[in-house]
């Protein structure tokens, strides 16, 4: 009996609520142009879209604006650097060339270059010439210095899905938008993510690619937007390429805030262009042995 009454008091009260007693809630009327849309798509389709994407992408020329950013508040000292304006070559299966020059007077403060095997990167200003094996880890003390060439070209010009991979499919919402997520495993011993690709679903655009290394480390996290037509001279209908990209190497401490101004895509790029050979008198510096070797002159590759 008692348990009857204080249920009707209960429902009493909401009444009197909803009858202007009190307010329980509030409406906000969204006005139809604004009303967010989600459109749908099955694992297929986004596999088939992102690989019709990356199959398209065959070379890279662009002129960006450039701005590093390095550590983070887990290493206590976060340091944003000028910007830089930057040209880019990419091309397939693994070569990228970068050449920076500082603001206003045009001079170049670094030259690097990378063949998926070996990169090298010129320090004019530093009168110092890297070389390295892309493979080594080395954590410098000074974040930017674990900047790779390669690191670029991954997040440029990203492999297609490879068939027989395995790709689990998902649903995130948050309160700002909705995505899909393709998250495609590494196959062995033992699985692991090896990627997660996001789809934005108000158009079923690429919006994130995070890249993993061995036991889950998260080795990149890049973010795309402003998706715009590009110049393509082979012609390819719908080619289309994110205007700005941020690139998080969390392992690395460092972030890279590219605004693209320029582009064009798939123009016939000569192996030359990248070919970055040792300035006279430099100080040659072999990345990932204990002892650097003394100035020398490096025989062009």
């Amino acid at each position: 009996m008692m348990r009857r009454v204080w249920t009707c008091l209960g429902l009493a009260t909401l009444t009197a609520l909803a009858g202007g007693c009190g307010r329980v809630s509030t409406k906000h009327v969204v006005p139809k142009g604004q009303i967010a849309v989600a459109k749908d798509a099955t694992r297929e389709e986004l596999i088939e879209r992102f690989n019709g994407i990356a199959a398209n992408l065959k070379t890279l020329n662009a002129t960006v604006d450039l701005r590093p950013t390095a550590g983070s508040k887990y290493s206590g000292l976060i340091e944003e650097y000028h910007e830089v304006k930057a040209f880019l070559l990419a091309k397939r299966p693994a070569n990228i060339r970068m050449i920076g020059q500082a603001p206003v007077v045009a001079k170049t403060i670094f030259d690097m270059t990378s063949d998926g095997e070996t990169f090298r990167v010129s320090l004019p200003t530093k009168n110092k010439f890297l070389v390295g094996e892309v493979g080594v880890e080395r954590n410098s003390a000074k974040p930017l210095e674990n900047l790779r060439p390669q690191h670029l070209f991954d997040a440029l010009l990203w492999p297609e899905i490879v068939r027989g991979e395995g790709v689990l499919f998902e649903e995130f919402n948050d309160e700002n938008a909705r995505f899909y997520v393709l998250t495609v495993l590494r196959g062995g011993y033992t699985t692991e993510i090896r990627r997660k690709i996001w789809f934005d679903r108000a158009d079923l655009g690429i919006a994130r690619i995070q890249n993993y290394g061995p036991r889950g480390a998260l080795l990149s996290d890049a973010h795309y937007s402003d998706w715009q037509p590009a110049g393509d001279p082979t012609g390819t209908a719908g080619a289309a390429y994110p205007r700005a990209i941020r690139i998080d190497r969390p392992h690395d401490d460092y972030r890279i805030d590219l605004q693209i101004i320029k582009l064009a895509l798939n123009e016939d790029l000569p192996a030359d262009r990248f070919q970055l050979t040792q300035p006279p008198n430099s100080e040659l510096v072999h990345v990932g042995q204990d002892k650097e070797a003394p100035p020398a002159k490096e025989s062009k590759p």
